[in-house]
């Protein structure tokens, strides 16, 4: 199967979910192309509205419709979608708990070579700070399309965070049993635990796969959503494997790591390691080269996961 990106997986489900449900309502702020909604404007046009380079209005009118009873989702890249419109998100849509998607692309590193103005590195740790927000990122084409349909019938605000190169497959299809909140476990494991999210969930089956080799028995948790955290397949890790890496494209501070700690620290303290981006301007380049740069890759991971092994 050919690889595509997350951003157009979204755009196929949108269409298809428009279709069925007509309260669906897409916005975007000058940004129909790069979010992979063209299908969309040209099949259903009565539902998508162009903002303009806008995105703080844009929260506001999609909180507007929301509370006139449409689902609003809103597309933007997630550079800007995660920062210029931090007050909107936090006062128009937690606050006021509307039901309004937002959903940013080409997120984390997809704009390597763009430099820090068009990273989103500390959007997880932003936005799940507001109370009310549900924060998800999906894998793949299948999670992502899973995700969607998900959330046309989920109340209540979301942020998702998606990207912008085409990735490959972990799952084989949609029927894998997507829920909101739920870690999907992907390999069992009771020698150590690798808990990922979002396009680093890939490195994490592969590193699992690489340390089989070496007699590792290495557990998978795809945890897409961030918020709310499945607590418990965080804790049972801990109890049952007692090591723990998490892999993330994001900040060290305020990510996945950070929320899984946040759980590890008051339940079950368990040795943990957190592969992120340190506290620095991330590097331009290719994206895959800027991974490999900051050690989200297969070689790193399993080394990490040995070293650990040996303590």
């Amino acid at each position: 199967m050919d690889k595509i990106s997350n951003k157009e997986a979204m755009g196929e489900a949108l269409v298809k979910m428009g279709k069925i449900d007509r309260d669906i309502i897409v916005l975007t702020s000058d940004a129909r192309k790069s979010s992979s909604i063209t299908d969309f404007v040209k099949e259903l046009p009565e539902q998508f509205v162009e903002v303009g380079i806008a995105e703080q209005n844009m929260v506001s009118i999609a909180a507007g419709l929301a509370a006139a009873g449409k689902k609003p989702f809103i597309t933007s890249p997630a550079c800007f979608l995660s920062s210029r419109t931090v007050e909107q998100i936090k006062n128009d849509v937690a606050y006021s708990n509307t039901n309004v998607k937002i959903i940013g692309i080409s997120g984390g590193l997809s704009y390597g070579a763009l430099g820090m103005t068009h990273h989103s590195l500390q959007d997880i740790a932003t936005i799940r700070a507001i109370p009310g927000m549900t924060v998800i990122l999906p894998a793949d084409r299948y999670e992502t399309q899973n995700m969607v349909e998900a959330l046309v019938s989920h109340k209540g605000p979301v942020y998702s965070r998606l990207g912008r190169n085409p990735v490959s497959t972990v799952y084989e299809s949609k029927g894998y049993g997507f829920k909101i909140g739920k870690a999907v476990t992907l390999t069992q494991g009771s020698d150590i635990t690798i808990i990922a999210t979002g396009e680093t969930v890939k490195i994490a089956v592969d590193s699992a796969s690489e340390l089989k080799k070496s007699g590792i028995a290495c557990r998978v948790l795809d945890m897409h959503t961030i918020k709310p955290l499945d607590e418990d397949a965080v804790i049972k890790a801990a109890k049952e494997t007692g090591r723990i890496i998490t892999i993330e494209e994001h900040s060290i501070y305020g990510g996945l790591g950070a929320a899984v700690a946040e759980v590890v620290v008051q339940n079950h303290p368990a040795y943990m390691k957190i592969i992120g981006i340190p506290d620095e301007p991330a590097i331009t380049g290719n994206p895959a080269k800027v991974f490999d740069h900051y050690g989200l890759s297969v070689p790193n991971v399993t080394m990490v996961a040995k070293k650990m092994l040996k303590k």
